[in-house]
């Protein structure tokens, strides 16, 4: 079947291998080689490239899997469907998170959703804005938490307004004050997210005309913590991401209010399972006082 031989391909690249693919499916690896040829075959051009690093996508393979992928979620919306038809509950949820939203929200929400629909299963995929937006927009995942703007493809369902704090080190001369002016962050060293994880600071910066001293940047809230913790610069950071910071460190208020917009980006047409998820998730929220749209 061709439906299958989409599913060897789409294992590959998930997995990034013809072995993971394997126990993706539960297929041997030769069943996986096969599949891919013939798809291959059929299609008339390469749609993977091997070698010693691993297997990649060629670039006719980039531009097949976003078509395969639509095929594959049309073809598990449609199970799913006869299955509500049926009475029965099936499916599969991908959910792309953050940091945050992965720690202090999403094990009370799965365990809400489990509670409620235990015959939907739920995948995690945690990675920077870029990389989620792009397995939305792709198709491999379903849904994805993410801060505004997103690509206009997708749909955002907003859901809280967190705000944007400057922290430092209590042995910085400003450890004291309350509020910290943007003429005053330009002459700091500051560190900084790296770009795909920090675009709702970039924009604060691009809106106040701040041209920011960036010494170092790093992807982890925890590293970035640490270094302002022992005084090798200041930092802006979501209120979110601030959850148990140490007693020695202080935190001010920016000049003017600032916030990042979280949400969840879709694409149209959800399939049930990723429709019950949603709703979840702002019934979660709302339970807990903390839906601000």
């Amino acid at each position: 079947m061709t439906l299958n031989r989409y599913e060897a391909f789409n294992a590959v690249v998930e997995s990034g291998s013809l072995t993971g693919a394997a126990k993706l499916l539960n297929l041997t690896q030769s069943s996986i080689s096969h599949a891919i040829s013939s798809l291959e075959n059929e299609l008339g051009f390469s749609l993977l490239t091997r070698g010693k690093a691993g297997i990649f996508l060629t670039s006719n393979g980039e531009r097949m899997l976003e078509y395969i992928r639509d095929i594959l979620i049309l073809n598990d919306k449609m199970k799913q469907e006869a299955s509500e038809i049926n009475g029965i509950e099936t499916g599969v949820v991908r959910i792309g998170t953050f940091t945050s939203v992965a720690a202090q929200w999403l094990p009370f929400i799965i365990k809400k959703f489990q509670d409620a629909h235990p015959g939907i299963i739920v995948k995690l995929f945690e990675g920077d804005y870029l990389t989620i937006e792009n397995e939305v927009s792709t198709g491999g995942i379903d849904c994805g938490f993410l801060t505004s703007p997103i690509t206009k493809s997708l749909e955002f369902l907003p859901l809280k307004k967190d705000k944007m704090l400057c922290i430092l080190s209590d042995q910085h001369p400003l450890h004291t004050s309350n509020t910290i002016s943007f003429e005053q962050i330009e002459t700091e060293p500051l560190i900084m997210p790296k770009k795909s994880w920090g675009n709702e600071i970039e924009q604060i910066f691009k809106k106040n005309n701040i041209k920011p001293n960036v010494i170092f940047e790093v992807s982890d809230d925890q590293a970035i913590i640490a270094m302002v913790q022992n005084n090798l610069g200041i930092s802006i950071r979501p209120e979110m991401t601030l959850s148990g910071i140490p007693a020695n460190i202080g935190i001010l208020n920016l000049e003017i209010e600032s916030f990042r917009f979280i949400g969840l980006a879709v694409k149209p047409n959800m399939s049930p399972a990723t429709k019950k998820f949603v709703d979840c998730v702002h019934s979660w929220l709302s339970d807990n006082n903390l839906l601000e749209f």
